[in-house]
This record gives structure tokens, sequence and C-alpha cells, in this order.
């Protein structure tokens, strides 16, 4: 009896352990469609009020983005190029925007590759090379990389980070950024070696070090996907001058309210 019992108990272990590597080798190549979301849309019938002209931008690797441009002034006035999250499209962004339409700014906003209708697939490298092929765009349009604002949400605060190491842009701007994405998996998959499975790392805290330009860091202690601490560290290991908009109540998708735009008026205006 003392013997079966050790048999269904072993047997119980083995498939514990089967399906355990099983998950894990779903994970490992299913990974990608969990971290890109390009189809979801969180937010719908938004109309932009703020004209635009939509452009094709070429990476290296010749995929065609999709990128709105909204010019005021070049000369004038510093450039955002805002790079975004990992889900929706370039739609899910008019609510914020529109709001660029009141600062004196002009600004690109590009889709990645597999989003937008772009072709191909989301990766770490790739999204590198889109966010890159931003900047040699606005570059060959006429604007230095000193009156370039680099603006990073949620997922692209990955891309900004990188991109903006030791460049001289006028400024970067990181809202809902995470310290790695490695950090950010352990909180969704707490028992899986996630530094080990995972191809897309975003290493952000290792290489906020290297920007050495006025840097504003948006985080809500609500947020339910990107922790706030996350936000709170990027700030005390990024260089001076540095600046925050921290709130009590924001989630992830932070509110554009009357504040947020304050905090954003008033940074864009001290790059000047």
């Amino acid at each position: 009896m003392l013997k079966k019992s050790r048999n269904i108990l072993l047997l119980f272990f083995q498939i514990v352990i089967f399906v355990y590597f099983l998950i894990l080798v779903f994970l490992y190549f299913y990974q990608r469609n969990l971290l890109y979301h390009p189809n979801e849309n969180n937010y719908s019938g938004d109309q932009i009020s703020v004209p635009i002209e939509k452009v094709k931008i070429k990476t290296d690797d010749d995929i065609d983005l999709l990128g709105w441009f909204h010019e005021k002034d070049l000369e004038k006035y510093k450039t955002v190029l805002f790079f975004h999250g990992n889900a929706g499209s370039l739609e899910n962004r008019i609510h914020k925007l529109n709001h660029f339409h009141k600062m004196d700014v002009n600004f690109l906003i590009i889709a990645w590759r597999g989003f937008s209708g772009n072709k191909g697939k989301p990766s770490e490298e790739g999204l590198y090379k889109d966010g890159r092929s931003g900047i040699n765009w606005l570059v060959k349009k006429g604007v230095k990389e000193e009156n370039i604002v680099i603006y990073g949400e949620s997922l692209g605060t990955g891309v900004a980070t990188h991109l903006s190491q030791n460049k001289n842009f006028a400024g970067v701007i990181l809202e809902t950024p995470f310290t790695s994405m490695i950090d950010a998996a352990k909180t969704f998959y707490p028992y899986v070696p996630v530094s080990l499975l995972l191809k897309d790392k975003f290493d952000n805290k290792s290489k906020i070090k290297n920007i050495n330009v006025p840097i504003l860091i948006m985080h809500g202690e609500a947020d339910q996907i990107v922790p706030f601490f996350m936000g709170k560290k990027m700030y005390e290991k990024a260089n001076e001058p540095k600046y925050s908009y921290f709130t009590k109540h924001d989630n992830h998708m932070m509110e554009y309210d009357e504040n947020l735009i304050k905090a954003l008026n008033s940074f864009l205006k001290s790059l000047n």
C-alpha cells in the first residue's frame, strides 16, 4: 500500500513537472504575443483636432512606418518625438496628441512595426530601429538633435531610454516607465525564470544613467500594470536636471488632466 502511494505521488510530481515544462515552452515561443498587442483598442471615437500630416518613415531594414507629423514652427519650437506603448494604434493616442496643439511644440508620433497596418513583427531590436528611423527622419527635415524631445509612453520608455543614451537631445519624457522588462515580467509570472526565457529585456534601469539631458518622469501610484515603485526607481537613478510628476490616483493610462498638462508645459518651456 505504501509503495503504491509513493508511485502515485511520484507520478503526480512527474505530471506537474511536465505541465510546468510545457508552460515554459509556451511562454518562450508565445512571449511576444503576450507583450505586443497591436489590435487592442483602448480608446474609440476620439477625433483629432490638431492638424497632422500622415507620413511614411522607412527603416534601415526597409519597413515603411506610419507617422503623424504636426509642424508648427521647426525653427522656433522644440519637436516632440512620441514613442507609444505596447498596445493599440496611433488613434489610441489622439486624446494625448490633441493637447499638444495648445503647446508651442511640433510633434512626430510613429507606429511600431506590426502596428497601425505597418509590416513586420515587433521586437526589442526592431523597435530600436523604428525609433532611430524617426530621429533620422526629423533630422532630414532640418530638426537638430538638440531640438528634439524624446517622449516614451510605457513600453515606449524602453525605446526612449535606449536611444537617449549619450545623446544631446533637448530633453526626455518618460510616462509610466519600467525598470526593465525582466522586472515587469516577474510581477506577472513570479514562478517563471523570466531572466532566462525573456527575449526582449529593455533594461531601462542600467541605461538611464547614460542620459545626461533634462528628464521628466511621470507615474501614478495606482498603476496596476507597471508598479509605481519602478517609476520612482527610475527617477532616483536619473541624472540631474530631473523632474517628476507623481500622482496618487492615476492608473497605467495616466489622465491627461490640467495638472499633467501643466507639468508637461512647464518642462517643455524649461528647455527653451
